[in-house]
């Protein structure tokens, strides 16, 4: 993050110079302080620059110096979040259903998953507050948007093809949904599991079944099952357009 926040400061044609240690430090200084507003005031619109500044120690001077305007700030820092958790996502689709039975059979967590869990563990400080009540509402969603995005093609390999349409993209859109949100919530409650054992828990929660955490396990072809929705919502539209 300390170089992301660098990047427009000291890109050039060419060439990347090192970043100035006293730019990184105003930037951090920033970013910990909007955190800080955040939480004073429980609602990022509630934030100004002078209150940011104020917590910093900066001037305003300085804070225009590096970003236009408080919504500036927090873009930046959710856009070099998202470029910084791509390759995490991506490297984390690439996981075979082989290798993650293997993980499991072992009581492992799927694997890449620590990863990303470290990352979000190590930027807790802003990340929780900004991903939480009174932050960005978009934030999470440009997330999940990166995710989807990240693992559509690497889902549909060997998908069975009866899935094709709109019962894949209602799971996918469920699957990221859930598992964006439950990150959000370890962040938001303070993070108390470790990486490791939250990791884990969210490899089990993929394969909770209707029943199970009541001690009655259903038996329920949930393919079949939704292909056969499906199937009758589209008769429906064809009766609908006929008429």
């Amino acid at each position: 993050m300390q170089a992301a926040l660098t990047r427009n400061e000291n890109s050039q044609v060419g060439a990347v110079s090192p970043p100035d240690r006293r730019c990184v430090r105003t930037r951090l200084a920033l970013r910990d302080a909007l955190a800080s507003e955040i939480e004073a005031t429980g609602d990022l619109a509630q934030v100004t620059v002078t209150a940011v500044t104020d917590r910093a120690g900066l001037t305003r001077r300085t804070f225009y110096s590096h970003f236009r305007d408080i919504a500036d700030l927090v873009n930046q820092i959710e856009c070099e979040t998202v470029d910084e958790l791509r390759p995490l996502v991506s490297h984390l689709s690439e996981v075979t259903l082989d290798e993650l039975e293997l993980a499991i059979d072992q009581g492992k967590a799927c694997p890449g998953s620590n990863e990303i869990l470290d990352y979000f563990k190590e930027r807790s400080g802003y990340l929780s507050v900004l991903l939480g009540d009174g932050g960005d509402p978009a934030f999470a969603r440009q997330i999940e948007r990166m995710v989807r995005k990240e693992v559509t093609d690497r889902a549909l390999n060997g998908l069975d093809l009866r899935a094709l349409g709109a019962f894949f993209d209602y799971y996918l859109t469920y699957a990221v949904s859930a598992e964006v949100g439950v990150l959000v919530r370890w962040l938001s409650t303070g993070a108390h599991e470790s990486v490791d054992i939250m990791a884990r828990l969210m490899t089990a929660l993929m394969f909770v079944r209707p029943g199970d955490l009541y001690g009655k396990q259903i038996d329920f072809d949930v393919p079949t099952f939704g292909l056969a929705l499906l199937a009758s919502l589209d008769e429906q539209r064809k009766e609908t357009n006929h008429d």
